[in-house]
């Protein structure tokens, strides 16, 4: 389903049916292609989309952007999929990412945090609508080896219980509001350096005007004991993605890293 080459074309085509690409967090695009679709009679299963893009950069939509999508897949009979991998249990300073616009999806794709950070698991959380599809009416119609391992699935039962216990996005929203105006002085200050900052909570990224830039940046960051996260195959745009329980003396340390970092690099420029 991802929407960039250097991962689908070394590959090849790997699957049948048609798949259609629309700008994110164009609404317009979606409507577009769902009446297009229509009108021709291609049926479309569903749209799947990020709330807020991770691996693209921590790109925030148009507010009108989910609740119009919302609507379209509606009119359309078409299930709307949120892929919350990213997104979901907090990140983003509420519990799903859907939540800034109050919209609910047909199906929620989710995984990462689920595991608590110390098991690899992954859900599908639908309506019961939906999962009768799964259960009527051959209930062996999808079928997994490792599905419901019970390791697993304690570890994420544990960490959705202190997510909701200790409130995590709103620990993720009050950080999030603490960092951002901190990295906006920092790219004003560097301006030749940075293009923006984006994002929600504790997932934000660092744009810079060149990709190279962004490696240097990476790697003085890790030579100062701080992990960031490019984007896939470049380092155009940096994230920052703390644990959610990352305390305010560390969220100043790591400032003061990058400020130590941006200023050796911009004496290279």
């Amino acid at each position: 389903m991802m929407g960039k080459a250097d991962y689908r074309q070394p590959p090849g085509m790997l699957y049948a049916g048609p798949i259609y690409h629309v700008p994110y967090g164009d609404a317009a695009a979606v409507e577009q292609q769902l009446k297009i679709c229509d009108t021709v009679g291609i049926g479309i299963a569903a749209v799947l989309m990020e709330p807020i893009q991770g691996e693209a950069g921590a790109i925030v939509p148009p507010d009108d952007f989910w609740p119009r999508i919302r609507k379209a897949t509606k009119d359309h009979g078409v299930l709307l999929i949120a892929d919350e991998v990213q997104t979901g249990l907090g990140r983003t300073g509420k519990l799903w990412g859907v939540d800034h616009w109050d919209v609910k999806p047909d199906i929620i794709a989710l995984a990462k945090s689920l595991g608590g950070g110390v098991m690899p698991i992954s859900t599908f959380c639908s309506t019961e609508e939906i999962w009768q599809c799964m259960m009527y009416p051959n209930p062996f119609i999808h079928t997994t080896t490792t599905g419901g391992g019970a390791l697993a699935c304690s570890a994420a039962i544990a960490a959705i219980n202190v997510v909701l216990r200790d409130d995590y996005p709103k620990m993720a929203a009050e950080k999030g509001a603490y960092l951002m105006p901190k990295l906006q002085k920092l790219a004003e200050k560097y301006a030749n350096i940075y293009d923006f900052i984006s994002g929600k909570g504790l997932l934000i990224g660092q744009h810079f005007k060149q990709s190279e830039v962004g490696y240097k940046i990476a790697a003085g960051l890790f030579k100062r004991g701080v992990l960031v996260a490019g984007t896939l195959t470049s380092a155009h745009t940096i994230r920052i993605e703390p644990p959610l329980v990352i305390t305010y003396p560390q969220l100043d340390e790591v400032l003061n890293r990058l400020e130590d970092t941006l200023a050796e690099v911009n004496k290279t420029l």
